[in-house]
């Protein structure tokens, strides 16, 4: 008999997702928008403390609006953390604008504000100062979001929190993205919460919430016809999942809990293996440990992170090498980069590891026994 799979990041639902879907059906609303959505916006809102959030099709959606509303289009720049998922600037891209990609610090994995910094002054020297910064919280720990901060101001520029997987973080006693100009969150299937697919735009800005909004129905103008004064988009999140991220919203703590006890069952087991180490959490923040990432030094370990990949893909156990730099993706061959070495190392020796919220302590040591075996193999 097979061996059932181990996904990296499967959902896990609670059972109260259920009644809010019943509800919803029960009201007949199942077309996008309607109270469920209204709902899991304040909702959400009261759980990370930023004011005002507009429920969205995707992370990848609310990054696009919350880039339009900053006035990002032909011929801008943004900067970026290079160590993160496509989804954080192909929105600029959208618009037009052209990502430069900052390195990250070796301490947290996050974008380097002093490479920021530097990157900054050069602009202004040369008078092409970026339109935004979107730092990156990798793996669901925080960038460090007030240095950021500090550094941008001198000039003004907006910052937006890619906090796609950051949900329930915490960053200096607040959670992730207070403070920024705009946070983006995502609900994809393998993120610590889901709706399936679905995203969120949040800011303290009620008048940037606002006219995203309409932006994210098509842009249509308050007219008993359907009038239209500017282009907007189909982003609307529909009742339906709107009902599920609600369930799903009441277990958030429980879940950040929980793959925060995966991460330190694993340490157990391999911290003390030579040649492995573990994402650092930084001291300003808690991490919900989204993903359970790892360092595997192949001349003390013995193999490769590739290695390690394909003895746990041959267990049929799901395991993903560390994001891709984004500098390095052939689509991006020709962008400008600040740096690049750390995340190109962290690229080539990183490994993520099955890291879902329902794992068992079995499920972990097998894990874990199969990684120490490519050791004694090699």
């Amino acid at each position: 008999m097979d061996k059932p799979r181990l996904f990296l990041s499967p959902p896990h639902l609670s059972g109260q997702e259920l009644e809010f879907v019943h509800e919803a059906f029960a009201s007949n609303y199942i077309a996008p928008l309607g109270p469920m959505v209204d709902a899991f916006e304040r909702e959400f809102a009261d759980v990370t403390g930023i004011p005002h959030c507009l429920a969205v099709s995707s992370g990848t959606a609310a990054m696009h609006l919350a880039l339009r509303e900053l006035g990002v289009g032909p011929g801008d720049e943004v900067f970026a953390s290079t160590l993160t998922f496509i989804g954080s600037v192909s929105p600029a891209v959208f618009l037009g604008a052209s990502p430069v990609f900052i390195d990250s610090s070796r301490e947290t994995w996050n974008m380097d504000p002093a490479l920021l910094a530097e990157a900054l002054e050069d602009s202004a020297r040369h008078g092409d100062l970026p339109k935004a910064v979107i730092p990156t919280d990798l793996y669901g720990q925080c960038a460090d979001l007030d240095e950021i901060l500090a550094v941008c101001a001198p000039y003004g520029i907006p910052v937006v929190t890619d906090c796609a997987e950051s949900v329930g973080a915490i960053y200096k006693g607040r959670h992730a993205g207070v403070g920024a100009k705009a946070a983006v969150f995502s609900f994809n299937g393998n993120k610590i919460i889901t709706t399936s697919g679905g995203g969120m735009l949040a800011s303290a800005d009620a008048t940037l919430i606002e006219h995203a909004r309409k932006l994210s129905q098509q842009a249509r103008d308050a007219a008993p016809w359907y009038q239209h004064s500017e282009i907007g988009y189909n982003y609307r999140m529909s009742n339906i999942l709107a009902a599920i991220g609600r369930g799903q919203l009441r277990v958030l703590h429980q879940r950040v809990e929980q793959k925060r006890a995966v991460f330190e069952r694993y340490r157990q087991e391999l911290s003390q293996v030579p040649g492995i180490e573990f994402m650092p959490e930084a001291p300003y923040g808690r991490s919900n440990r989204w993903l359970t990432a790892i360092i595997v030094e192949p001349e003390l370990f013995g193999a490769t992170p590739e290695d390690v990949r394909r003895a746990l893909e041959a267990e049929n156990i799901e395991a993903r090498p560390i994001w891709k730099p984004l500098h390095l993706q052939p689509v991006f061959r020709s962008a400008k980069v600040i740096g690049g070495k750390v995340a190109e190392d962290l690229f080539r020796r990183g490994l993520c590891l099955p890291s879902g919220t329902a794992l068992t302590e079995h499920d972990i040591s097998r894990v874990c026994a199969i990684i120490r075996a490519c050791r004694k193999k090699h």
